[in-house]
């Protein structure tokens, strides 16, 4: 007869302890580590009653190589007005960044109520954006910058020798209720980054652009950016951001494929827009279906790492955002760098930047 081990179960039971235990600890390490990004798994739903998490859209940055020649074309030929500029280094900025060695010089420009910032990086350099880039492809993203002449901005921009995205300035057809009529023209700047400039007929866009005046660059309407699935894209800026859906069109024909100057485009277009600042607008391509994805190895320095900030409603806010699914996370965690702030990417890789708000005098803006 064998004799029977009667600490055994007790010894089973220790081992699937420390198993789980060790599970734990595992757990903990896959979180993301300094200059890593990673994805949060665990869903955070927000309570429908409270506040939005996103209380403005607040700039964008561009990444280019040459600051100075930026600067020179951005106020010297499309208006923009020189604010500010600053240099950064240190811990705070790169683990904001997700990217190690980071000395950079920032400079803040200014159009009307809206601003932009240019960002060259000294260290590390980034790479340049691929020259056969498409505006279907998964990095794609511009401003669109609200001028009172179409005809007039495009003689001006010709005279500068800017670079064509457009085959020329395009007006949607009437038949499209919700975009018929809306003039644009993309162009690039010195480093192929594609812009908009787009001028609204009566009745459409926001009323401010309809004031009267003299100046030929009025202001930035939105961003737009290309995305795979707008659903999913809704699921992160609507459901879990707050931004608002200010308007949909769905967008095709001859017109809308020389803006694009992609043949056969057809796009599901979604704009969304938070209570303050710029829209957001998701540019869906449904036909065709070839462009790339947005390079999942991007890194901040890299020219075509466009970045939207945006602020919360409240400080504790950005806490809330640190809770996000849907999100890939570019800061290890709520960063102290001039401000907190928090560092991430959409669901196709489009940065973002969130920051708490600014105190003014004592209270949050």
């Amino acid at each position: 007869m064998k004799s029977v081990n009667l600490r055994r179960p007790l010894l089973l039971r220790r081992m699937a302890l420390l198993a789980l235990c060790a599970g734990g600890v595992l757990a903990l390490a896959r979180e993301p580590l300094p200059f890593q990004s990673g994805t949060l798994a665990s869903p955070v739903p927000r309570d429908a009653a409270r506040e939005p998490l996103v209380g403005a859209v607040v700039e964008v940055t561009i990444p280019v190589a040459d600051l100075e020649r930026s600067i020179a074309f951005y106020t010297g030929v499309l208006g923009f007005e020189k604010v500010g500029e600053r240099e950064e280094a240190g811990a705070g900025v790169e683990r904001l960044q997700g990217l190690f060695g980071v000395r950079r010089i920032v400079a803040t420009l200014r159009m009307g109520d809206d601003e932009i910032e240019l960002v060259q990086y000294l260290a590390p350099e980034g790479r340049p954006i691929p020259p056969d880039s498409r505006s279907n492809d998964g990095w794609f993203q511009h401003i669109a910058i609200v001028v009172r002449d179409l005809d007039a901005v495009y003689t001006h921009l010709r005279k500068h020798h800017v670079r064509h995205a457009s085959s020329g300035p395009q007006v949607l057809p009437l038949s499209n209720p919700n975009a018929g009529g809306i003039g644009a023209f993309y162009f690039k700047d010195p480093d192929g980054h594609v812009l908009e400039v787009i001028d609204f007929p009566a009745g459409k866009g926001n009323p401010k652009w309809q004031k009267p005046g003299d100046t030929m660059f009025l202001g930035i309407d939105h961003t737009a950016i290309v995305v795979r699935d707008t659903e999913e894209s809704l699921r992160f800026y609507r459901d879990r951001l707050g931004l608002k859906i200010a308007g949909t069109s769905e967008n095709l024909g001859d017109e809308q494929e020389h803006l694009n100057n992609v043949f056969g485009a057809r796009l599901r277009i979604t704009a969304l827009r938070a209570a303050k600042g710029p829209g957001v607008e998701l540019l869906e391509y449904l036909v065709p279906r070839d462009g790339r994805a947005y390079p999942s190895d991007t890194k901040a320095s890299d020219l075509w790492a466009w970045q939207t900030r945006v602020e919360t409603y409240t400080a504790s806010g950005l806490d809330d955002a640190a809770a996000l699914t849907r999100a890939t996370w570019v800061s290890p965690g709520v960063v102290d760098a001039g401000g907190r702030g928090l560092g991430a990417a959409d669901p196709d890789g489009h940065r973002i930047l969130f920051r708490e708000p600014v105190a003014t005098d004592g209270h949050d803006k």
